[in-house]
């Protein structure tokens, strides 16, 4: 019986993806005549936009430029970066080992949930999934913990201290220990 869980994130520990995005949200700052440097971007990347966003700009610009600045953001990762991502080497090949070894694997990203299903199957590891959540199916991003414990749901039975996360940014490490989950840090980049 599988009573323990793996949940990774995805851009940055299963994707090398941290400096495309943060190049995205750059250029978009930019189109809207925010100058935001890149390596201040760079270190808020794990966050989805809702709480990035708030970083850089004062609750009124939020408000009046948020959308715009997330949808160019989008776009401009849709466009000049999406297709040049690869995997970090062996992914599939770990979660075949953790999957042979009992553990139930799941994702939790900040990605949309068209764009998480680019990743796992870029990955090879969509038929491979026990669960999978994106931002679709929270409200707030990280470092809160919405995402990891939608994603223990999804597992069914598995409790909280019983699921390992996997990320490559202080926010999931955060958001695990929130969740009351064990952590482990990824570094890349």
């Amino acid at each position: 019986m599988m009573d323990r869980a793996v949940i990774f994130d995805v851009d940055g520990t299963l994707i090398d993806s941290v400096d495309q995005h943060a190049w995205a949200w750059h250029e978009a700052f930019a189109q809207f005549k925010h100058r935001v440097g890149f390596r201040v971007i760079r270190a808020q990347i794990g966050k989805g936009g809702d709480q990035l966003l708030p970083v850089f700009l004062s609750e009124k610009l939020v408000r009046k430029e948020g959308k715009g600045i997330e949808a160019a953001c989008s776009a401009i990762f849709r466009v000049r970066y999406l297709r040049r991502l690869r995997p970090f080497p062996q992914v599939r090949t770990l979660f075949l080992k953790l999957r042979k070894h009992g553990w139930k694997v799941a994702v939790a990203s900040s990605a949309k949930k068209e764009e998480l299903d680019f990743y796992t199957r870029l990955c090879r590891v969509d038929r491979l999934l026990d669960a999978e959540t994106s931002s679709d199916d929270v409200q707030r991003s990280k470092p809160y913990h919405d995402i990891f414990n939608v994603a223990r749901r999804k597992l069914q039975g598995i409790a909280p201290d019983r699921c390992i996360v996997i990320g490559d940014s202080p926010y999931d490490t955060m958001a695990a220990k929130k969740a009351g989950m064990h952590s482990v840090g990824f570094l890349c980049g």
